[in-house]
């Protein structure tokens, strides 16, 4: 292979099955250009009202496919389902607007990666999936790039999203500059769009319930430790955990599980609570 053409490759893992994985491409007002989705609906869903709605972030050099076809994620949410251990939800896995590397799920001087997700894919998801609706339950999930998109959005719209977690995060901005080839002169500057710690604690109302997770080989694991400790000392309530693992889809696809039990807890607390 020609580095000359190719800067990074990601390619599916063929020993995934795609089954139930839908496959949609939109035009986003908000990206001003095309963007990719894949959706799974597990069949436990039919007939679910305001039906669940889980929103996996991809990282750098990824897109739209990778949570499937590489971290297994309608797999491990449809056995969870099947075992009873998750509420019947829908995933939708999108392309993070595309731009170089990696966006960072913010707003740029031409685009808007934050709007396409927190605004224009629950739509997305009323018109395509039976059963979601406004009232549906938005949780979000990321890994590294990802995992900075999901807690910042959690922080920055804590009444519209009803649980949030990272895996592996980058929780600086500055930290992307190690792994995207592009300058970020035209991302947003604004404080909550460069800091998760940030985002998380500039608001007067409360947070969803939050989940960071990172594997001890981690490079990202030291900055992880630091959110940790920040958060708790601004007193701000959230799960964390450590174990074995690196920044690799080995561990996000085996962390994974926790992920969404974590969100089937946090949802049938709030039905508990209503």
């Amino acid at each position: 292979m020609n580095d000359d053409i190719f800067r990074t490759v990601e390619v599916s893992d063929p020993a995934i099955a795609a089954d139930g994985l839908v496959f949609a491409t939109v035009k986003s007002r908000a990206l001003a250009r095309r963007a990719d989705v894949t959706l799974y609906v597990p069949p436990a869903a039919r007939g679910v009202a305001d039906l669940p709605v889980a929103i996996l972030l991809h990282g750098v050099y990824g897109s739209h496919w990778a949570w499937a076809l590489k971290g297994r994620a309608h797999l491990t949410a449809a056995r969870l389902i099947d075992e009873g251990a998750l509420p019947p939800m829908a995933l939708l896995m999108p392309s993070d607007g595309l731009w170089g590397d990696g966006s960072g799920y913010v707003a740029h001087g031409d685009h808007d990666a934050e709007r396409w997700i927190i605004d224009e894919l629950p739509v997305l998801a009323c018109e395509l999936i039976d059963g979601c609706t406004a009232r549906s339950p938005l949780l979000v999930a990321g890994l590294s790039m990802g995992g900075f998109g999901a807690l910042r959005l959690a922080g920055k719209y804590p009444r519209r999203i009803a649980a949030a977690a990272s895996l592996s995060a980058v929780t600086e901005a500055v930290q992307l500059g190690a792994l995207i080839e592009e300058d970020r002169h035209d991302w947003s500057t604004a404080p909550a769009d460069r800091s998760v710690l940030t985002a998380l604690t500039g608001g007067n109302v409360p947070l969803p319930p939050l989940r960071i997770d990172c594997g001890l080989d981690d490079p990202c694991i030291e900055a992880n430790r630091a959110l940790h400790r920040e958060l708790q000392r601004h007193g701000i309530t959230h799960h964390y955990a450590e174990g074995p693992g690196g920044h690799d889809w080995d561990y996000w696809s085996a962390t994974l599980e926790s992920t969404l039990r974590f969100f089937g807890h946090a949802l049938r607390t709030t039905e508990d609570d209503a």
